[in-house]
């Protein structure tokens, strides 16, 4: 016995429309995760670029002389393609007088890395330098 028409049309499978919104919806699907992907590599990206920058200013500040050979004014260098520049000046604020009779005066340093990209990160510190004749 052979199906009639209607049961034919029934099994006969997709039709243009479904296969058209199924392919969009797919599509779509694809596009979302595209962009969360590049979303997610830029992240750390820029997260692996900071780190660099942080750890080379944390590099300048563990080579710093000692305290009593660091004198104010400004040095610069590069270290891996990294320029960095030291910057060291006496420590000034209206509210704070050091006492004449403690032996020590305090340094801001001042670190900046610029990364190959243009991104730069700065560290800024406070150090204690040994008043002369103190």
């Amino acid at each position: 016995m052979l199906p009639s028409a209607p049961a034919k049309r029934r099994c006969a499978g997709f039709t243009l429309i479904e296969v058209l919104v199924a392919l969009s919806v797919v599509a779509f699907l694809f596009a979302s995760i595209a962009s969360l992907v590049i979303t997610t590599a830029r992240g750390a990206r820029s997260i692996e670029q900071h780190l660099t920058t942080l750890e080379t200013a944390r590099a300048v500040i563990a080579a710093l002389p000692d305290r009593d050979q660091l004198v104010p004014g400004t040095s610069a260098g590069e270290v891996a393609d990294y320029p960095w520049r030291l910057d060291v000046s006496r420590f000034t604020a209206p509210h704070l007088v050091a006492p004449p009779e403690t032996p020590w005066v305090p340094q801001v340093i001042v670190v900046t890395v610029r990364s190959p990209s243009g991104a730069s990160t700065q560290i800024e510190t406070v150090r204690l330098h040994r008043r002369p004749g103190g």
